[in-house]
């Protein structure tokens, strides 16, 4: 048995009717799918190297003590691997539909915190795979490398190496008690401990994050239902805005997603003056030797996004201002020292907190972004080709929209989750990063035209339309990033 984290077990804890605290992403695959047993199979391969997936939670006795992982004596993959297919015609709007639907339901308790759909019927033969992770049980990085597990760098599949036969490990009352006991320091050492760390925690990071958010992106109750729509754009022209503008790939991309924002304010009538909506984004502390573990290992950091500025150039200057601030200060490491603080109290007060925390309204944060890197090299699921890899986020208190970012194989992928009854316009964020994109890269002086797509968007993007700050950008519906891609991507080294 493996405790949770104080932070793993805030994700626990958070959970309400509305809030679901889902994560994953989707995967789509050329086609045709494999037949389900060759996947259960596959699957079934992998388990031995990611235990997690057999384990399922268990409280503590009167609540004493964190939650634990243990073995699920009555684990059946056949529950986590389902199978599904969508109507006609197949396209962007019935997978994004079907993901909603998927991620809106709460994973059960009683079982492995975890999902896998295969999704057949996608346009042009091609499939899917909706992976949905409870965030108590890995964070994205962690939850990335869990899925690329299952993938071979090669069109030919790795050989299947022999398993040994799974015996779940099973725990009485005495050893439930003996676990709930372990690993708590003595009182006078948790208070030498939480005065170390919140000296090493910088003031300045404590006193941003107390801040209240301007009301500028509406906040309030979430429903239960989740909306859910995407945008891709060319890793080539992400770098060539990058090489010409300065800053970083994450400056570049939340950039896109400031302009993304603005147009979402602007269609809703919102004056926006210089005002600024500020963003939650979770960076991973994640060291080497921590890669592979399955436990959260994130911090926050927090920017100002500038939808209030017309110039698109000073957009990016202010934000890249905001992530040079955040490097020279080491906040990311400082909010993971606030979280770490967390550690070191009765665990029946620290679940108190995560609900009032996370459950009361939240008037620091107007929205999420978060950034994950992935694989520059293609990768492949039983000789099929992963074509797109799409993020998906969730939403909590009173954050009615987030945006994730996933990067792969030259492309970079955006999925924007909205609450269902206060956010019918989520689509509209996706547009304006496509359209954003080709902004910011006319005016880096590109000579080739941008590649974008957006599943909300109805025409093609290209630099010389990038002009103006209103017009919709992004493919047609119809196609994809990957498919599209091949005849219209910019050329290689630009």
């Amino acid at each position: 048995m493996h405790r949770l984290s104080p932070l793993d077990n805030s994700f626990l804890e958070i959970e309400s009717e509305s809030i679901q605290a889902n994560i994953g992403g989707v995967s789509v695959f050329e086609g045709p799918p494999p037949a389900h047993k060759t996947l259960l199979r596959l699957v079934d391969a992998k388990l031995d190297s990611a235990p997690r997936y057999r384990q399922r939670v268990q409280r503590m006795p009167l609540g004493l003590g964190m939650p634990v992982w243990r073995d699920d004596e009555h684990f059946n993959l056949g529950y986590h691997v389902r199978r599904t297919a969508l109507p006609l015609p197949g396209g962007a709007a019935e997978l994004e539909t079907l993901v909603g639907r998927v991620m809106s339901q709460h994973l059960d308790r009683d079982k492995p915190l975890w999902e896998t759909w295969v999704v057949e019927g996608l346009e042009a033969g091609r499939w899917a795979i909706v992976s949905k992770v409870h965030h108590a049980m890995v964070d994205g990085v962690s939850a990335y490398e869990l899925t690329s597990a299952l993938l071979d760098v090669t069109p030919k599949p790795s050989p299947a190496r022999r398993r040994r036969a799974w015996h779940p490990e099973t725990s009485g009352p005495l050893g439930l008690a003996a676990e709930s006991a372990r690993g708590f320091l003595a009182p006078l050492d948790q208070l030498e401990v939480v005065a170390r760390k919140a000296r090493e925690t910088p003031r300045e990071l404590v006193l941003q994050a107390l801040l209240t958010a301007r009301a500028v992106l509406p906040i309030g109750p979430i429903g239960p239902h989740r909306r859910w729509t995407r945008a891709a754009v060319s890793l080539a022209d992400v770098k060539q805005v990058r090489r010409s503008l300065g800053g970083t790939v994450n400056d570049v991309v939340l950039a896109l997603v400031t302009r993304g924002m603005r147009d979402l304010l602007r269609a809703r009538g919102e004056v926006l003056d210089e005002r600024t909506l500020r963003a939650m984004v979770p960076v991973s502390v994640r060291t080497a030797v921590q890669r592979g573990s399955l436990a959260n290992r994130v911090s926050t950091v927090f920017a100002e996004l500038p939808v209030g500025m017309d110039d698109p150039v000073a957009r990016f200057a202010d934000i890249r201002a905001q992530m040079a601030h955040v490097k020279e200060t080491h906040g990311a490491v400082a909010g993971e020292t606030l979280v770490g603080i967390a550690g070191f109290g009765p665990p029946v007060l620290l679940a108190l907190g995560a609900r009032l925390a996370l459950r009361t309204p939240q008037r620091m944060i107007n929205t999420v972004a978060t950034n994950i890197p992935g694989p520059q090299v293609p990768l492949y699921l039983a000789g099929r080709r992963l074509l797109e890899a799409w993020p998906y986020v969730m939403l909590a208190s009173t954050v009615r929209i987030a945006t994730a970012i996933f990067s792969y194989d030259g492309f970079v992928y955006f999925g924007a989750t909205g609450d269902y009854d206060s956010s019918p316009d989520v689509g509209v964020i996706t547009s304006g990063i496509t359209a954003g994109m080709a902004e910011l890269l006319a005016l880096s002086g590109a000579t080739h035209p941008a590649y974008t797509w957006s599943s909300s968007s109805t025409t093609r993007t290209a630099s010389s339309s990038a002009g103006s700050s209103n017009g919709s950008a992004g493919s047609s519906t119809s196609g994809s990033p990957r498919s599209r891609a091949r005849s219209s991507s910019p050329p290689s080294g630009a």
